[in-house]
């Protein structure tokens, strides 16, 4: 496969200190991108940083709409914005609280309506100028949100609502060169996994129960995610938009 296919592209990844988002702005900075890696947790962006020249940081909130508007107003018009921040709450419907449900949707979700109405203003101008495409990249999930897994209630919710505010932008600006698609993982194996794992009252059945979901037989890993985020980000997938795209190892087969 060629190198150089993000050449010449700008991309903004939230959540992009650690696990899919840094795997991520490292191999779009590796395929060419200029990426603006942001996040919460400042060490892991200072180490990010210093891996690529390609990457710039900036400490970032996504629930903070203030300064969303901020960062939108101070950085040049994006050719792809990947929403990667999200959380997994446990529980089913009844175990769920009502603290729980709402931290899940701020941050799943309110957060990537946030930063596409801040980013979409310049990118939507970005491609009349240009005469091409740009493209939204949200992070969604197979769980729950088109297969059901227990104790998934509030986190199934919010990637199913993720899915339908992905067809809703697609949809509303596919004729402005906006395309715009949700990534569907499995189980990928990051740090958030890890310590979700490490938390369980038997991390060992815990792992083999994750493992045991995939048919294809092993977790995903990041590598397994970044080849897909490219393909969305590039050209190349220029007549593909308001797509669910799975990414889970054969567990919705």
């Amino acid at each position: 496969m060629r190198q150089g296919r993000l050449e010449g592209k700008t991309i903004l990844i939230t959540a992009a200190a650690q696990g899919m988002g840094r795997a991520c702005a490292l191999a779009c900075a590796a395929e060419g991108a200029k990426v603006i890696a942001t996040d919460i947790d400042a060490a892991h962006l200072a180490s990010l940083a210093q891996e690529s020249s390609a990457i710039q940081t900036e400490l970032l909130d996504v629930r903070d709409a203030a300064a969303v508007q901020a960062l939108a107003a101070r950085t040049p018009a994006l050719d792809v914005l990947f929403n990667c921040a999200g959380i997994v709450a446990n529980g089913t419907v009844l175990d769920c609280t009502e603290a729980d449900w709402d931290r899940s949707f701020e941050i799943n979700v309110k957060s990537m309506f946030q930063m596409t109405r801040a980013f979409l203003p310049a990118m939507l101008a970005h491609a009349k100028a240009d005469g091409g495409s740009v493209s939204i990249i949200n992070m969604a999930s197979m769980a729950s949100s088109i297969k059901g897994f227990a104790n998934r209630a509030a986190y199934g919710a919010t990637k199913a609502a993720v899915i339908g505010l992905t067809k809703s932008i697609a949809a509303d600006f596919i004729r402005q060169g906006v395309r715009c698609n949700a990534l569907c993982p499995g189980t990928v194996d990051t740090p958030s996994l890890r310590g979700r794992i490490a938390s369980a009252a038997d991390p060992v059945q815990a792992e083999k129960d994750f493992i045991a979901r995939q048919p294809i037989g092993r977790l995903a890993t990041v590598d397994d995610i970044t080849p897909l985020v490219i393909y969305l980000a590039s050209d190349e997938s220029q007549f593909v938009t308001g797509q669910a795209l799975l990414v889970d190892g054969g567990v919705t087969i």
